[in-house]
C-alpha cells in the first residue's frame, strides 16, 4: 500500500524554498523558472512561500529604537498580476503568497491558480506581533476544488493553531499548502540551522499537522537573508503518516515527491479516521476566564 501511494506513476507535488524580494519582475521570473523546472519533473502542484510576489516585511538593521517596516507592494486579487500567474501556471496548480490590497486594509494573502484562473484564495488569519501594524487579519478558512484534489491553504503563523488545519480538513481538504515566511530565532539564533528553536518548531508542526488531519502537507518557506531576517528554507512534502517524503533542508530549491493525495488519504482514513473519531462534546474550547 505504501508503494502504491508513492509510486513513480503518481503525480508529483513540489514545495519551494527560495528568496523573493521587492522587484515584481524578478519574482515573476523566478516563479516561472521554478514552475518550468518542477513541471519538467512531473509536478502537478507547486507551492511557493508567503509573500513570494513582492517579498516579506523588511526589518532594517538598527542599533536601537523602533524598527521601521517597509511595506511590500499591495496587489489586487483580480489584478493583472494574478492573470499573469495563471498564464505561467497553465495546467499546473500554483499556490503563491502576496500582499493584498483589501476592502478595509492590507492582508498577507495567498492565491491558488491554474490556467483557468483563480481556484482558491486565503487571507492570513493569525498575525504575530510584528505584523499587527502592517496587516489586517482574515476571518476564516475554506477548502476549494482543484485538478489535484480538494485542498486548502494556510499562511505561516496560521499553522501554529491546530484549529486552522482542522477546519480545512473538515471542509474536505486532502492537501494543505502551508506558505511561510518563517525566520530563524531573532533573539538567540543557533549556530547551526537544524538546532535553531524556530526551525525545530517549523518542522515539528509540519509533521504533526499532517498526522492530526491525515492530509498531504506541502510546506514552502523563504530562504536566505532579507534585511535582518534570516530564513532557513526547510520546504518539504509530508504524507498523512507524518513521513517527510522530500525536503530542501536549509538550501533554496524544490522539495518534490510523487504522492497521489486521494490514494494516500482515503485508505488511511478507512482504518483510523481522525476526523470521524473526534468527540466534539468532550472538548471545552472556551474555558471560564479564558481570553476569547
Amino acid at each position: 500500500m505504501f508503494g502504491r501511494r508513492h509510486s513513480p506513476s503518481a503525480p508529483a507535488v513540489a514545495a519551494v524554498a527560495g528568496s523573493f524580494g521587492r522587484d515584481l519582475e524578478m519574482c515573476f521570473t523566478r516563479i516561472e523558472h521554478t514552475v518550468s523546472q518542477a513541471r519538467s519533473r512531473g509536478a502537478k502542484l507547486v507551492v511557493f512561500p508567503e509573500a513570494a510576489l513582492g517579498g516579506y516585511l523588511w526589518e532594517a538593521y538598527l542599533p536601537q529604537g523602533p524598527m521601521p517596516v517597509a511595506a511590500p507592494p499591495a496587489l489586487n486579487r483580480e489584478g493583472e498580476e494574478m492573470a499573469r500567474l495563471a498564464c505561467i501556471a497553465g495546467d499546473t496548480v500554483l499556490c503563491v503568497g502576496y500582499t493584498e490590497a483589501g476592502e478595509t486594509g492590507v492582508h498577507s494573502s495567498a492565491v491558488c491558480v491554474n490556467g483557468d484562473g483563480v481556484l482558491g484564495h486565503q487571507r492570513k488569519v493569525h498575525l504575530p506581533e510584528g505584523e499587527r501594524g502592517a496587516f489586517s487579519p482574515g476571518d476564516g478558512f475554506a477548502a476549494f476544488d482543484t485538478p489535484v484534489g480538494r485542498m486548502g491553504m494556510l499562511i505561516c503563523y496560521d499553522k501554529v493553531f491546530p484549529e486552522a488545519a482542522r477546519d480545512l480538513s473538515l471542509d474536505g481538504a486532502g492537501i494543505i499548502a502551508s506558505l511561510a515566511a518563517w525566520p530563524v530565532c531573532r533573539m538567540n539564533p543557533a549556530a547551526r540551522v537544524r538546532h535553531d528553536r524556530q526551525v525545530r518548531q517549523f518542522n515539528l508542526l509540519d509533521q504533526a499537522r499532517a498526522v492530526e488531519n491525515q492530509v498531504v502537507w506541502v510546506s514552502a518557506n523563504h530562504s536566505g537573508r532579507f534585511g535582518r531576517l534570516r530564513f532557513p528554507g526547510q520546504a518539504k512534502v509530508v504524507d498523512p503518516h507524518g513521513t517527510v517524503l522530500a525536503s530542501t533542508g536549509s538550501r533554496a530549491g524544490l522539495a518534490l515527491a510523487r504522492v497521489d493525495a486521494l490514494r494516500a488519504v482515503d485508505p488511511l482514513r478507512s482504518q483510523f479516521n481522525h476526523l470521524e473519531d473526534r468527540r466534539p462534546g468532550a472538548y471545552r474550547l472556551s474555558h471560564p476566564g479564558a481570553v476569547v
